[in-house]
C-alpha cells in the first residue's frame, strides 16, 4: 500500500492507495481542490467541512450527470456493473478517507 500527501484548499493529507495509484490519486485530488478553490473563492471564507462537502455534492452531481449523460447511453452504458461497483467503492473510501482528516466542530 502507497502512501501519498494531497493538498486541498491549501491543506495537506496524507492518504493511502494501491500500489501504482499514485498519479490517479493525485490527479482526483487536484480535482477535489480545484472544486474547492472555485467555491471558496465563490463563497469566501466558509467553514471547511462545509467546503468539502459542498465541493463533494458538486462532483456528486458531475457524476450523475456523466452517469445518466442527458438521456444516452452515458458512461452506464460503457461498464459494467461490476466495474461502476468498483469504482463507487473506491471513490466512497477515498472521501471517508479525507472525512476522518477533518475537524469536527
Amino acid at each position: 500500500m502507497a502512501q501519498i500527501t494531497v493538498s486541498i484548499n491549501g491543506k495537506t493529507y496524507p492518504l493511502a492507495c494501491a500500489d501504482g495509484d499514485e498519479e490517479r490519486l493525485h490527479k482526483l485530488a487536484s480535482y477535489v481542490d480545484s472544486k474547492a478553490k472555485s467555491l471558496s473563492s465563490k463563497l469566501g471564507h466558509i467553514n471547511e467541512s462545509r467546503l468539502m462537502l459542498m465541493s463533494a455534492v458538486l462532483i456528486a452531481d458531475e457524476l450523475h450527470d456523466a452517469l445518466e449523460n442527458k438521456g444516452s447511453r452515458g458512461i452506464i452504458g460503457s461498464v459494467s456493473e461490476d466495474e461502476l461497483a468498483k469504482i463507487i467503492n473506491e471513490v466512497a473510501s477515498e472521501v471517508e478517507g479525507i472525512a476522518e482528516k477533518l475537524p469536527t466542530p
